[in-house]
């Protein structure tokens, strides 16, 4: 292959949780993690942000001052890397992500680009938490696109299934965002597309011409 490849890496994940594991939550953990994910070839970290409290980092936060410092904190540390700021919500109610993006403005942000029915199960058959609808309607995606365009924030379309892909492309055509696209497949979540290497041309072959792309294998 001739082509460069850019590679991104998530410092946190949205539901890792701290006491189990190596997981960053403060600013200086998470420039930490920003400068080895730097130093193994990531220009861009994929950011969720997490309760300072004590005790309370497997929460998320949308504190602006917290998410200001973790940035701050990331910039100085490694000043070359490209933030992409995660945004998902549950519900219609964007506010908080919104301010975020509009206070502090990162080079790029994630819009999740359709609704899924988020679903795990044990290996008995139960669920491993109460189904939930991960809702993205286009309305609300159009919110998110049309704040990122008014803060010269580039979209990475989260695209957790197929009929997700396709649907970027409808947006485009529809005009709700300027210039090519920038699709993640997130692959692997047990109600979404497989994490499987024969699904990722057929992916790739729903996108628009010009569309940038990359996996997420969860």
């Amino acid at each position: 292959m001739s082509d460069k490849a850019v590679l991104t890496c998530a410092l946190t994940g949205v539901l890792t949780d701290p006491s189990m594991g190596n997981i960053p939550v403060t600013p200086e953990q998470m420039a930490e993690a920003a400068q080895q994910a730097w130093d193994q070839g990531a220009t861009i970290v994929h950011c969720h942000f997490r309760d300072q409290r004590p005790g309370m980092g497997f929460l998320p936060t949308w504190d602006v001052e917290v998410v200001g410092a973790i940035i701050e904190a990331i910039k100085a540390r490694v000043p070359g890397i490209i933030i992409n700021q995660s945004t998902g919500v549950m519900g219609p109610d964007i506010s908080a992500p919104v301010a975020c993006l509009e206070a502090l403005k990162p080079e790029m942000a994630a819009c999740n680009a359709g609704s899924l029915n988020y679903l795990k199960q044990k290996s008995d058959g139960a669920w491993a938490w109460p189904p939930q609808l991960f809702d993205n309607p286009v309305d609300k995606v159009q919110q998110f696109l049309d704040v990122m365009n008014a803060n010269d924030i580039v979209p990475e379309f989260e695209c957790f299934d197929s009929g997700i892909v396709r649907s970027v492309a409808l947006y485009k055509k529809a005009g709700m965002f300027q210039g090519d696209p920038h699709i993640s497949l997130v692959m692997g979540v047990a109600s979404g597309q497989p994490a499987k290497p024969e699904w990722v041309p057929l992916l790739k072959g729903e996108m628009l011409p010009g569309t940038h792309w990359q996996v997420i294998c969860v």
